[in-house]
C-alpha cells in the first residue's frame, strides 16, 4: 500500500508533542515525529510505500497541509493526535475523506487508550484507532487492509463495522525491541526545525531506548506498562547513522526510566566515549535509579542533563500516589547530578491527592533547598484509566467525568479535598515565582555557566525563555 504519515499542524500556532506519555502542547519544544518515523521504517521493511508530512515540525498551517495531502497518492492515512488538540488534529481525517474518500484513516493516541469507543464516537472521519503497541499493530493493520482481510483478528485497534464500533482484544507488545529497523529519518528533509526547551545543540532528535514503566504512580498513564528495552548496540547503531547522515549533536532519550538498566547505561557511555561520537544527550529517570558513580560515568559518556519526576516535596503525598521513593532520594539525586557536572531538571505536580497549602509550601521549600537547574510545575491531570481519575470521580473532585479536550497541564481540571481549582492554579504560579525570582537560584545558574562555558548560550536562551514564559504567557501551554 501507499501510506501517508502525518504529524498534524500546530495548535493555535503552538507546537504539539504527540509522543506516548507526552501528548501535550508545548510552546518551547518542536520534536521530530519519532513514533511515525518508527512506523515508516517498519512499513517499508514490509514492502509498503511510505511518505510523511510533518506539519508541526515545519510549521505548516492547515491550508498548506491540505495542499500537500491533495498532492499525495496514498491508500491509507496514519496520524497522531492528543486529547487537548483532538478537534484540530481530527481535521486530518476530515480532509482526507473529502480528498480521497476510499483511503482508510487511522490515528494513534496513547493517553486515550482506555476510552476507544468515545474516541471513535467523536471523530466521524476516523476509520481506525490504533490504541496501543503501534510497533506491532500498525504493520498488522496495514497488511490486513492491503489484502482485504477482515479486521476482526487485528489486536489493539478500534474500528467501525456498520453503525457500531468494534474494540478488539489488546495487542501483545513487540517481543524484541532490537528487531525494529531504524526509524525512517530520510522522510524528514532535515533535523533543523527540532529542539527541546530552547533552540540549542542542533541537529537534535529524540529517541526511544526503551519504552514502558513497571512502577505504579497512580497519576501516570504509562504505569505498569510492559517494559521494552533496546540493547546498547542497537542504540549505538542508530546514533552512528544519525551522526553520519545528519551530523547529530544532541539527542534526548525519551524513555520513561532511562537508567533502569544500569549495565546498559554504562556500556552505552563507554562506547560513545571510545568511538568519540561527540554526541551530547539528555534523559529522563527516577531519583532512586541513579548513583554518584553512574552519574559521573554518564557525564564522561556525553550526558548533559537528567530530568527527574520529583512530583512533590511532601513524603505524605509521595506515598499517597504510590511514587515509591523518598524525598531524601530526590535531594541526593539532584545534588549528585549537579556535582557530576550534569544539569538537573525537575518536574513537579501541584494538586495531587492530599495537596493543601502546607504540602505546597513543602514543595517550594524543597525547590529552594535543592535548587535544580530548571523546574516545571504542572497541575494534576485526572487522565482516564488512571487510579487518580477513579479517585477524583469517586470523591467528587471533578464536576463531572473530565472532558479530554480540557486536560491541560497548565489549567486545573480537578480539585483536592482542601484546595479548589483556582487555588491550585495560583499555587502553580507561586511555585514558578518562588523559583524564577530566587537570587540563590539565579546566582547558582550564573556560577554554572562560568564553570561550564559550553552552556553559556544555552543558559542565556533559557533565561529569556523563562522570562517570556512567566511574564508574557503566564506559563500557559508550556511546561
Amino acid at each position: 500500500m501507499n501510506v501517508l504519515l502525518l504529524n498534524p499542524p500546530r495548535f493555535e500556532r503552538i507546537p504539539v508533542i504527540r509522543e506516548e506519555r507526552c501528548e501535550i502542547t508545548e510552546r518551547y519544544s518542536v520534536l521530530p515525529p519519532y513514533s511515525l518515523l518508527q512506523i515508516g521504517g517498519i512499513l517499508r521493511e514490509r514492502g509498503h510505500e511510505v511518505s510523511l508530512i510533518d506539519a508541526n515540525g515545519f510549521d505548516l498551517n492547515w491550508s498548506e497541509t491540505e495542499e500537500l495531502i491533495r498532492k499525495s497518492s496514498y491508500d491509507a492515512l496514519v496520524f497522531r493526535f492528543t486529547p487537548t488538540t483532538f478537534d484540530s488534529d481530527m481535521r486530518a481525517a476530515h480532509i482526507s475523506k473529502q480528498i480521497r474518500p476510499e483511503a482508510s484513516t487511522a490515528a494513534i493516541c496513547w493517553t486515550l487508550h482506555t476510552v476507544p469507543r468515545e474516541v471513535m464516537k467523536e471523530s466521524a472521519g476516523l476509520d481506525l484507532y490504533i490504541i496501543h503497541e503501534y510497533e506491532v499493530v500498525a504493520p498488522a493493520l496495514l497488511e490486513a487492509l492491503s489484502s482485504g482481510r477482515s479486521l476482526d483478528d487485528i489486536r489493539g485497534i478500534a474500528y467501525r463495522k456498520g453503525d457500531e464500533t468494534v474494540v478488539n482484544a489488546p495487542a501483545e507488545p513487540i517481543k524484541s525491541y532490537d528487531d525494529l529497523p531504524l526509524p525512517a529519518f530520510d522522510l524528514v528533509p532535515s533535523l533543523e526545525p527540532y529542539h527541546i526547551n530552547v533552540p540549542h545543540g542542533k541537529p537534535f532528535t529524540i529517541m526511544y531506548a526503551s519504552k514502558g514503566c513497571p512502577f505504579s504512580c497512580t497519576f501516570c498513564t504509562v504505569r505498569r506498562t510492559p517494559f521494552k528495552r533496546r540493547s546498547a548496540e542497537s542504540i549505538l547503531r542508530e546514533l552512528r547513522y544519525l551522526k553520519s547522515h545528519f551530523r547529530l549533536r544532541t539527542v534526548s532519550f525519551f524513555d520513561e526510566t532511562f537508567t533502569i538498566d544500569k549495565n546498559r547505561v554504562l556500556q552505552l557511555c563507554e562506547q560513545i566515549q571510545n568511538e568519540d561520537l561527540n554526541i551530547k544527550w539528555y534523559c529522563n529517570t527516577r531519583v532512586e535509579l541513579v548513583t554518584k558513580d553512574m552519574l559521573r560515568t554518564m557525564r564522561r559518556g556525553g550526558c548533559r542533563g537528567v530530568a527527574y519526576g520529583i512530583e512533590t516535596g511532601s513524603q505524605e503525598i509521595l506515598q499517597s500516589v504510590a511514587k515509591g521513593n523518598r524525598v531524601e532520594d530526590a535531594e541526593a539525586a539532584i545534588r549528585w547530578t549537579k556535582e557530576a557536572g550534569i544539569k538537573a531538571y525537575c518536574s513537579f505536580i501541584i494538586g495531587l491527592p492530599g495537596e493543601n497549602w502546607d504540602t505546597i509550601r513543602e514543595t517550594i521549600r524543597f525547590v529552594k533547598r535543592t535548587r535544580p537547574t530548571g523546574a516545571q510545575f504542572n497541575v494534576a491531570v485526572p487522565y482516564p484509566g488512571t487510579p487518580m481519575y477513579d479517585l477524583a470521580v469517586e470523591k467528587g473532585w471533578v464536576k463531572s467525568s473530565p472532558k479530554w479536550r480540557e486536560l491541560y497541564q497548565h489549567a486545573a481540571n480537578m480539585r483536592t479535598e482542601s484546595l479548589g481549582q483556582q487555588e491550585l492554579e495560583r499555587a502553580r504560579e507561586l511555585a514558578y515565582r518562588s523559583l524564577y525570582f530566587d537570587p540563590k537560584w539565579i546566582m547558582g545558574n550564573v556560577y554554572w555557566v562560568l564553570k561550564y562555558p559550553e552552556d553559556l548560550l544555552l543558559g542565556v536562551r533559557y533565561f529569556f525563555k523563562i522570562m517570556n514564559n512567566y511574564l508574557v504567557h503566564q506559563m500557559r501551554h508550556a511546561h
